[in-house]
């Protein structure tokens, strides 16, 4: 199976998750919500991404803005979305859950003729079955002819192709029309139909997976013993019995009569905050393990891992760790038994989840409030507007390729900053207001910081401090506290943070300077995402700043370097000495892109097409003078 592109594809329900964000309450009354990805195939494809399988989903999506979300957000998990397809007739399923407490987890199906439950024999692609090691289904899409067939279909071939086939019972009353709308967190009610119709096709699996109550209803009674050995009678399957807090246990041949007599693998004893897609994540582990050959107890821990994760955070896809977070928490260990509320564990999910590759990054720096206020010919509305042309430079040398982005600002550039959205750029927006020293943030933001709230989440919070190792300790605590406000609300939105230091500004700068400051915003608990760092006059100082961020978080996004308004010659000499260190991703430059136009165009003496052309061919530039130096820091002899 040398020739195999994926590693598994799950097949069917596909919809956008809207989970309640306060906790405690009635779904009635909760008032705000948090949109995630789910359905259980779609948990799953994006679950074993996670953890460094090659997935893919079959399924369908409605023809509007929540099925291009979750095409998207497939794609940016690494899932491939070949098998999914735009059902232009239907919506999207709709999922609307909350957190009542640790007992009642409410949820409403909105599937009432939705894009997946129309997949169909049509949509199965053998080629594409054939390119991966396995197929993995879920009970759902047996509950309905049209939609059974897919499924079928999808499973005869992998059968006869020689692929691991899975089962995932996945057993939803109300979705088997034995329950109704008001039952949605309802887990088993007996049907004799239902059990009928998933033995039917219990023998295509080589594994299924269940909790108690979901091989009740494929066995036909609530004894849990006879219900495995029902099934048995079937299939020939692993089956895997999950049992909540006292794990999950698996049977590759007959039945014992003590459950605990099956294989089992390590539990972890943490808190249960949500029991929501904590099934497919522990479908995910469990799929990882199976598919890498591991043995059953090392499968069922992973397994019991992931689930473990998905219990004790918000939402489903989201709380599901990646591969590195797994292995950081096996070697760890449990610290508290409230995952989400571990701060070192936090701080590995969030950084090895993060979505998009900037492992290049030439960005455009417009941010620049003070200094266009400054100039001639100034007014708010002619500042709109000539960031706007900055922003078509910006995309004129971009041309849809990856690595470019901005930084723009709120309160002058807003217009430019929401066209900005949706085009591949990587956005920056910074909160500082200009020149401030302590640190202070626009007004906009708020005391609270609760404007971030209102971003886009492709924007990156930037913040710049005028900062440096000899500032006396009250000038400290007061920038640590401002930085460490800015940061939190960050994470809370779930929106990177890139903080900036400049301590040439402050005092005299050696080559442990930058280093220091580095070193002191970790030791305060502030984890950025990225740094912008201004440019350092020697490879020594660049290899202190760069040891000190990456002895305190190695899963850093990295580095860009600033230019200070620098002429074009000085930038390239500078970044010939940053480009040997593969942390700096590239750099964040303004005025020397576009200090000439907006003089010259904010007086009347350049026209629109003549401001871009002139900002992009600099920006072009100066994008092929990092590229160049990077190059060379690569050419054989140099590395190092």
């Amino acid at each position: 199976m040398t020739n195999k592109t994926l590693d598994v594809i799950t097949i069917g329900r596909a919809g956008v998750d809207l989970y309640g964000t306060q906790v405690g309450g009635r779904l009635e009354d909760m008032g705000s919500f948090d949109k995630y990805i789910g359905g259980s195939p779609t948990n799953m494809a994006c679950g074993t991404a996670r953890l460094g399988l090659k997935s893919g989903l079959i399924s369908r999506v409605g023809d509007e803005h929540m099925g291009r979300f979750i095409v998207e957000e497939l794609e940016r998990h690494g899932v491939s979305t070949r098998g999914v397809k735009t059902d232009p007739e239907r919506l999207t399923a709709l999922v609307i859950l909350g957190i009542r407490d640790e007992e009642q987890f409410p949820l409403i199906f909105y599937r009432e003729n939705c894009a997946d439950m129309a997949l169909c024999e049509d949509d199965i692609d053998p080629d594409f079955v054939r390119s991966s090691r396995s197929v993995v289904a879920t009970g759902t899409h047996l509950s309905h002819p049209q939609t059974e067939a897919a499924v079928l279909k999808a499973l005869t071939i992998a059968r006869e192709a020689g692929l691991k086939t899975a089962l995932d019972i996945d057993y939803r009353p109300n979705l088997w029309g034995v329950a109704g709308h008001n039952e949605g967190e309802s887990r088993f009610v007996a049907s004799e139909k239902v059990t009928a119709k998933l033995q039917e096709s219990l023998h295509l699996f080589d594994l299924i997976v269940g909790t108690e109550e979901e091989f009740h209803i494929a066995g036909g009674t609530i004894d849990t013993v006879e219900a495995l050995r029902s099934v048995r009678k079937v299939s020939n399957a692993t089956l895997v019995c999950k049992r909540g807090p006292m794990g999950a246990v698996a049977f590759e041949t007959e039945i014992p009569d003590d459950l605990d007599a099956g294989v089992s693998g390590p539990g972890f004893p943490i808190e249960v905050f949500n029991v929501l897609g904590a099934g497919d994540g522990f479908m995910s582990g469990l799929l990882k393990g199976w598919l890498d050959g591991e043995n059953w107890p090392t499968t069922l821990k992973y397994a019991n891992a992931c689930g473990a994760f998905a219990v004790s955070r918000h939402g489903c896809t989201p709380a599901y760790p990646s591969w590195k977070e797994l292995q950081f928490f096996f070697n760890r260990g449990i610290v508290r038994r409230d995952l989400r509320n571990d701060a070192e564990l936090e701080q590995v999910h969030w950084a090895t989840n993060r979505h998009g590759d900037w492992s290049t990054l030439r960005t455009f720096a417009f941010d620049h409030r003070l200094q266009l206020e400054e100039m001639d010919g100034y007014t708010l509305d002619k500042g709109a507007a000539f960031k706007e042309l900055c922003l078509k430079a910006a995309l004129k040398v971009q041309a849809g390729r990856p690595g470019y982005g901005i930084l723009c600002d709120n309160r002058i550039g807003r217009s430019a900053l929401h066209k900005a959205s949706g085009t591949g750029l990587w956005i920056g927006r910074p909160t500082e207001l200009p020149g401030s020293r302590p640190i202070e943030l626009e007004p906009e933001i708020g005391p609270d910081c609760g404007q971030l709230g209102e971003w886009a989440r492709e924007n990156v919070v930037k913040l710049l401090v005028f900062c440096h190792p000899d500032d006396d300790a009250e000038m400290r605590v007061r920038h640590e506290a401002s930085v460490k406000r800015l940061y939190a609300a960050a994470r809370r939105n779930r929106l990177e943070f890139l903080l900036e230091i400049i301590p040439s500004k402050v005092g005299e700068v050696a080559d442990e300077t930058t280093a220091v400051l580095i070193r002191q915003f970790y030791a305060a608990g502030i984890y950025p995402d990225w740094w912008k760092l201004e440019p350092m006059a020697n490879a020594r100082a660049w290899e202190n700043a760069v040891a000190a961020i990456e002895e305190n978080d190695p899963n850093t996004r990295g580095i860009v370097v600033l230019g200070l308004d620098a002429p074009e010659q000085e930038l390239a000499a500078s970044f010939e000495v940053a480009a040997q260190f593969d942390l700096v991703k590239g750099f964040a430059v303004g005025r020397t892109i576009f200090g000439d136009a907006a003089r010259a165009w904010l007086k009347g003496d350049m026209d629109d097409c003549e401001a871009v052309d002139l900002m992009a061919a600099r920006f072009a530039k100066l994008s092929e003078i990092w590229d160049t130096a990077r190059a060379k820091a690569h050419w054989p002899g140099n590395e190092g």
